[in-house]
């Protein structure tokens, strides 16, 4: 089970989810780059992903299509800023595609992938907002709990790779 670790936000207007989880970092990057594993942990259950895009290099797309209970959809399309295999991924969905402007930013997201021995691995993903409105909102969708479940549904993925 993920152990939750005490991180502060680092930035203004930002929000953090940090764990210690019981899967190597090359798993977890795996599970966070690879369309076919993403979709069976990155949305809370029972929300599902109906489609999963990536290209995933610095300046490469994304699309990812959230599905909820009632089947509505929910695009999420961004852009890889940085890519640094089995130690970082940052997106954001302040351009949709190929630097395009998205017409509402939300969030630029920074994950990190630290060793913690054991096989374990210090996972901390941080969510940057533009603005308190933002951030607000964000806690609001249930950010901590959503996050945190998602989390604990990598774990589960991450160590039977």
């Amino acid at each position: 089970m993920t152990t939750t670790i005490d991180v502060k936000p680092s930035a203004e207007n930002e929000l953090v989810l940090a764990r210690i989880i019981d899967a190597p970092r090359e798993k977890i990057f795996r599970a966070w780059t690879e369309p076919e594993i993403l979709r069976q942990w990155f949305v809370p259950k029972p929300w599902t992903i109906s489609k999963v895009e990536m290209d995933v290099r610095p300046g490469g797309s994304s699309l990812v299509v959230m599905k909820d209970p009632d089947g509505n959809e929910y695009p999420n399309p961004g852009v890889f800023l940085e890519v640094v295999e089995n130690e970082k991924i940052v997106t954001t969905d302040a351009f949709t595609e190929a630097w395009k402007p998205s017409p509402k930013p939300f969030m630029t997201m920074i994950l990190t992938l630290e060793d913690a021995g054991d096989g374990k691995t210090r996972y901390i993903a941080r969510a940057r907002h533009w603005n308190a409105e933002d951030v607000e909102a964000h806690e609001k969708m249930g950010f901590h709990e959503g996050w945190g479940q998602c989390a604990e549904q990598l774990e589960e993925i991450a160590s039977s790779l």
